[in-house]
């Protein structure tokens, strides 16, 4: 299946997807702390990340790095409301997602009335100007040092500081941001997408404002960043320029590619292996950077369509079982109609 084929949009039936979600909220009662946060959470809100980047190139045919860039206005926007004004936390997350998506809009503007290689080394340059931007400012950003003492909130007897609690908030968070990018694919906003992306000149012709649809496209990848960069701050407890710099923007091109561009479960999947390597790499090496390259370059050469697809493969026979049986369901519930 390759990444023009329209079934790659289409995720695990429902059954299959309810059963996904039920293994992941059965993690903190298997897995220590370490797991449930340091891999779990981590993998899920990096993973809402990619999930970004490949909506934007799975539909829109555009791969952008400005994706960090956005994830961390977010953080920043929470981390400088909450930490340094003292707002509530709500007013910086809602604040945090206004900003992040204007940012993203404003982003699109400039970077969408261009295509390929253009489009991608202009993303390039805005993720580097709002680096820069952040490790020069001493006022708000504060620098090279960042900002430290950002708390999650409480709800109660409840503290998202916690690790099951924050694992269930990061969890419910990707949850949702993957229904709505799912549910957009599907929608004639999407099928738009996938028309402007396979033949933007044809679809001009057709009347469609091709610039207004992939800054709208641009805007909502924007958003999708943006609430993993709430999570993100919050897992932290700080934020700096290090968070988006060039290094993390790579670190993202290695997650979407290897999880796979053309599944959107496969954003998780790349994260989840990104965030393994990362963690348990250094225990064996002191040049773990080195081996997550070597990964990189593994499942890029070998499994040209990435973790999704070989787990597509691997469980397509459960798959259409699945699908029957929720056929038969619906004949089942069709039929007492009838009888009733």
């Amino acid at each position: 299946m390759t990444a023009s084929d329209p079934r790659s949009t289409e995720g695990p039936s429902g059954l299959a997807a309810l059963g996904i979600l039920a293994l992941l909220a059965a993690c903190p009662l298997l897995l220590s702390d370490f797991f449930v946060v340091q891999i779990g959470a981590q993998s899920l809100f990096l993973g809402t990340v990619a999930l970004s980047v490949i909506f934007l190139s799975r539909l829109a045919g555009m791969f952008s790095l400005a994706q960090i860039a956005i994830y961390g206005t977010s953080g920043y926007t929470v981390a400088i409301l909450t930490a340094t004004y003292r707002l509530p936390w709500y007013a910086g997350v809602i604040a945090a997602l206004v900003i992040a998506s204007a940012v993203a809009f404003v982003f699109g503007l400039v970077a969408c009335r261009t295509q390929g290689i253009y489009f991608f080394m202009i993303t390039l340059a805005q993720a580097m100007l709002l680096y820069r931007f952040v490790d020069q400012d001493h006022v708000l950003a504060n620098g090279h040092t960042g900002i430290n003492g950002v708390r999650a909130p409480s709800f109660g007897a409840v503290s998202l500081s916690s690790p099951d609690a924050f694992y269930y908030v990061s969890l419910a968070a990707a949850a949702a941001m993957y229904w709505l990018v799912r549910r957009v694919a599907r929608t004639p906003f999407g099928l738009t997408l996938q028309g402007i992306r396979d033949n933007p000149r044809r679809m001009r012709t057709l009347g469609f404002n091709v610039a207004a649809y992939r800054v709208a496209a641009f805007t909502l990848a924007g958003f999708v960043a943006a609430v993993a960069g709430v999570l993100g701050v919050w897992y932290s407890g700080a934020i700096s320029p290090g968070a988006i710099d060039m290094s993390r923007t790579e670190a993202m091109v290695v997650i979407a590619v290897s999880g796979g561009l053309a599944h959107l479960e496969g954003a998780f999947l790349g994260a989840l292996l990104f965030t393994l390597v990362t963690n348990f790499a250094s225990s064996y090496t002191s040049r773990f950077n080195t081996l997550i390259g070597l990964t990189f370059l593994g499942v890029t050469l070998f499994l040209p369509e990435g973790l999704a697809g070989i787990l597509r493969r691997a469980t397509r026979p459960l798959g259409r079982l699945l699908r029957r049986l929720e056929d038969r369901a619906l004949q089942r519930g069709r039929r007492r109609d009838r009888g009733a």
